[in-house]
């Protein structure tokens, strides 16, 4: 994976230097907690006006907005699936997400994203199948699609780390 422009970041994604990170947003597009909460808060109170203009995104989609006070240049706001026991299109709908960030990205003319393990955290998708979704997705469309140099997964956690270390075939650390 040396050539590979994906990459594992275990930090706050807020802090990343790259054209777009992704909201695990909820679908009124308002700010909420965890990742979320966070990307509001560095950003200032601009990303929530400029979210609350756009009224709101399905999910299974994703919209974008600039970025604000972040150092990144835009966020991608991604609405992923609540976890419903697997039974209710959740694992298409997360890779809409990752699909939808990534076209929102390409038409932009971004060279560099960072997504964050959506849905994994208070909308209960498991990780192991989630990290997998992700990955998958990204690589599929870095294979069609080459317009990005750079895909950051920002991870927080031993065990996301570890899971999304796995997806990637990287080493643990």
């Amino acid at each position: 994976m040396s050539d590979s422009p994906i990459e594992l970041f275990p930090g706050d994604i807020t802090l990343l230097e790259v054209d777009a990170i992704v909201n695990a947003a909820n679908s009124t597009l308002t700010p909420g907690g965890g990742v979320c909460g966070a990307i509001h808060r560095r950003a200032g109170p601009e990303l929530a006006q400029a979210c609350a203009s756009l009224g709101g995104c399905p999910t299974g989609e994703a919209r974008l907005t600039d970025g604000y006070q972040l150092k990144a240049k835009h966020v991608i706001h991604a609405v992923g699936p609540v976890w419903n026991g697997g039974d209710r299109n959740e694992e298409a709908l997360l890779a809409g997400c990752y699909r939808h960030s990534l076209e929102l990205a390409q038409a932009a003319g971004l060279r560099s994203i960072a997504f964050p393990a959506i849905s994994t955290g208070i909308y209960g998708f498991p990780l192991r199948p989630a990290t997998r979704i992700a990955v998958e997705s990204v690589e599929s469309w870095l294979r069609t699609d080459g317009g990005l140099s750079r895909v950051v997964f920002a991870v927080f956690g031993e065990e996301a780390e570890a899971a999304y270390r796995e997806a990637l075939g990287l080493s643990q650390a």
